[in-house]
């Protein structure tokens, strides 16, 4: 083990470390102590500043990836063991339903890859529909996520990293949010980038409006433009105003353990005047 986690803690703060943390207004954190003293004083409040260069691929075509031109890609990336046989009939009759628009998904392996291709035709899909992307490292897979028109989430797993990068990249993603947490994460990242439009609640709405949007190309377009030129600007891509927050709750946690208050949550809330 590391030395650092070789020492007992007297706190040990938990939280759910997924894409739905950079989509809450503020950060919640539980505070939980252990039969423990504090030695060692907390350290320092500051915030250090690094600039990352990072050459990105260029965008490929769609034919170098296997996808038709001048048609509907509706993409999925998330992992194939996301996708139930509900949400793979809601995908076939949204094909069904946009004429010559494809479904472009992740490989996996061969056996999944065979049982897709088998219950699409099942379904009355021909299998030229589904297009498979192999496996690359995330910068030419992120290039090549951005020549898809829209993502369709899975439930009741949603996507939750890969929900941030398809919007990184400008590609709409569309949800149908559901009870559980795992369930409203792509919900929530919406809501960070201000699309609160693509979140739907049933499974009917999902695929009318998945239908409603690939009818309607400008309206496609306008959401992917609105997308690349004010990602520097949402929430959800802001890292130094997250650590700022994860800052805030280290300390409130310090100052609770000092104050000999017991386990609690601690809510850093959204400040206009730092952000």
């Amino acid at each position: 083990p590391l030395p650092i986690m070789a020492k007992e803690l007297p706190v040990q703060p938990q939280s759910r470390p997924t894409a739905n943390n950079d989509a809450c207004s503020g950060l919640i954190t539980r505070v939980s102590p252990v039969r423990s003293r504090m030695t060692s004083e907390p350290a320092s409040h500051a915030e250090v500043s690094r600039v990352v260069l990072t050459v990105m691929p260029l965008r490929p075509t769609r034919s170098a990836c296997g996808l038709p031109e001048n048609v509907v890609v509706f993409c999925c990336f998330n992992s194939l063991n996301k996708v139930t046989p509900a949400t793979f009939d809601a995908w076939m009759r949204i094909l069904a339903q946009v004429p010559d628009s494809v479904l472009w998904l992740l490989e996996g392996n061969p056996a999944a890859r065979a049982n897709l291709v088998r219950e699409a035709r099942v379904r009355g899909i021909q299998p030229d529909r589904l297009v498979f992307a192999r496996s690359l490292p995330l910068p030419d897979h992120l290039a090549r996520m951005s020549l898809a028109d829209l993502f369709l989430d899975t439930l009741p797993c949603n996507a939750h990293t890969t929900a941030s990068d398809a919007l990184w990249v400008g590609v709409p993603v569309l949800t149908c949010a559901g009870r559980s947490f795992a369930a409203r994460v792509a919900a929530s990242v919406l809501r960070a980038v201000g699309l609160d439009q693509l979140i739907v609640t049933t499974p009917a709405n999902y695929e009318d409006l998945a239908v409603t949007l690939a009818q309607q190309p400008k309206q496609l377009a306008q959401i992917k433009n609105y997308l690349t030129e004010n990602r520097l600007h949402f929430s959800l891509f802001d890292t130094p105003r997250y650590v700022r927050y994860l800052e805030s709750a280290f300390v409130k946690i310090v100052e609770r353990f000092r104050a000999g208050l017991g386990p609690d949550y601690v809510v850093v809330a959204a400040s206009r005047a730092t952000d």
